[in-house]
């Protein structure tokens, strides 16, 4: 009772922190994905009986086709029932973050859990709110860095399973890029993509179409837009290391400020800063109503780039793979998010919840058809087949580019990932409190490179045991 008590406080202390967001989300598709053929472990259907599952989670019916995936299982483990807890309608992470959190300090009983982001996950493996997976993973006789494209450890243990494999890419409106002679990108640096930008930017004022739209970052989210140049990187690929020391250090982050600022102050390629933050713009209009040429941005969009009831396509799009630093740097290296599914630490039933992790983020994946699986089982010759599963689910997919779509896929691999620190958000905020100091005119490169070494050293330093 006292571990209860203790939990449910430190859970409480923690409801207003801001998480950082990675929501995509669209239409359902129907056309059934077909499972490899694998001798991974399945879920067997002796299971208890009666057995009510309670999953949590900010994926909406749009974006994560429920219905049809939950009775799947339902159907292949006769007396286990799934109940969803959506907890938000909208699929906004940071919304569900908070109903997730006000759910455990009341204690209520949480079977499965998601998690959309590093940050957010380490936090609440770091206040129990998950079960480590280790030993039904051993029992399995499976490897979480072999089965999966993404290794979801924290402090060599396993409390996650990951679900979607989503790479980020470029997405490109193939009219615009006709309309400029500009072909459509294989392989190509940020220069090249700067470049691209200043020759789509058309027009002046109200009507300015810009050649990109970054929408980051914000309140200490959507960080991947001040880590360009470090996120395609093989090692150190984010603002902290593996060991927990900072990386403010490494040259890529100065060079990733210095491109913003190229091309929104000299440039003026890109929509500004200011406008995103006063206007709350949204990525999905800027690119689809021709606002902006290109978007970056993760491939959660799959659902969504043949145009949708609510955000309809009126032009061609085309894809790229995420821009290197340098020519000669390995193509396809870029960030990438996931669904960290877990078992909630004061679950019932954990033996049966842990199996339903591992169906969904395996078969189950397919089934859903939704998302590139991050279960290492899926080739590269299915990835098409599981495109073609996707864009069924869209209004005009006629107007995807799909070659250019599979063929990003296919090349595009997750840098090491760093694994994330409890401390991990507060660390973003104060990267991005300097970072707009820099992109509004108060300071220089160098002092936004220095004054953020210094916080976030001083962030460590106090969350040292």
């Amino acid at each position: 009772m006292k571990k209860r008590r203790l939990l449910t406080g430190a859970i409480t202390s923690v409801l207003m922190i801001s998480l950082l967001s990675a929501c995509g989300g669209s239409n359902n598709g129907n056309k059934e994905a077909v499972a490899p053929e694998t001798n991974t472990p399945t879920t067997s259907n002796e299971t208890a009986e009666n057995v009510n599952l309670r999953l949590y989670t900010y994926g909406t019916e749009e974006a994560y086709n429920w219905s049809n995936t939950l009775k799947a299982y339902e159907d292949a483990t006769p007396g286990v029932t799934i109940e969803l807890i959506q907890l938000s309608d909208k699929g906004d992470t940071q919304e569900a973050f908070k109903k997730l959190d006000l759910e455990a300090a009341s204690g209520a009983e949480i079977d499965v859990l998601m998690f959309s982001d590093p940050a957010g996950y380490a936090q609440r493996v770091a206040l129990g709110m998950a079960e480590p997976l280790d030993d039904y993973i051993t029992k399995d006789g499976y490897k979480v860095e072999e089965d999966y494209k993404v290794d979801t450890r924290l402090d060599g243990k396993v409390y996650a399973l990951p679900g979607k494999f989503n790479p980020w890419y470029v997405l490109l409106n193939k009219n615009h890029l006709d309309e400029a002679g500009l072909a459509v990108p294989t392989d190509w640096t940020w220069d090249e993509y700067a470049d691209y930008a200043k020759k789509l930017t058309k027009g002046e004022g109200a009507t300015k179409r810009y050649g990109t739209y970054f929408h980051g970052p914000q309140a200490g989210g959507w960080m991947e837009f001040l880590k360009l140049k470090m996120e395609n990187q093989p090692q150190d690929a984010d603002f902290l290391k593996a060991d927990g020391s900072s990386n403010l250090d490494n040259p890529t982050f100065k060079e990733t400020l210095e491109l913003r600022v190229r091309m929104e102050m000299e440039d003026q390629s890109s929509v500004p800063y200011s406008d995103m933050i006063s206007q709350k713009l949204a990525y999905r209009t800027q690119f689809f109503n021709e606002s902006a040429s290109m978007l970056t941005i993760g491939s959660w969009m799959n659902t969504e780039i043949g145009g949708t009831e609510k955000v309809p396509l009126n032009f061609n799009i085309a894809v790229a793979p995420f821009p290197k630093n340098n020519s000669e740097d390995p193509t396809g290296l870029t960030p990438v998010t996931t669904d960290y599914v877990a078992v909630g630490a004061n679950s019932k039933h954990k033996e049966e919840s842990y199996k339903f992790i591992r169906w969904y983020t395996t078969e189950g994946q397919l089934v859903q058809g939704k998302n590139i699986p991050a279960w290492s089982q899926v080739k590269s010759e299915q990835v098409e087949e599981i495109i073609d599963t996707i864009l069924s689910g869209t209004k005009n997919p006629e107007k995807v580019d799909k070659k250019s779509l599979v063929d990003t896929l296919i090349v595009s691999k997750a840098s090491a990932i760093v694994p994330p620190s409890s401390y991990q958000n507060e660390v973003y905020k104060a990267v991005n409190d300097e970072y707009e100091k820099l992109i509004l005119g108060t300071q220089d490169i160098d002092t936004t490179v220095k004054n953020s070494q210094e916080r976030v050293n001083q962030i460590i330093e106090s969350n040292k045991k």
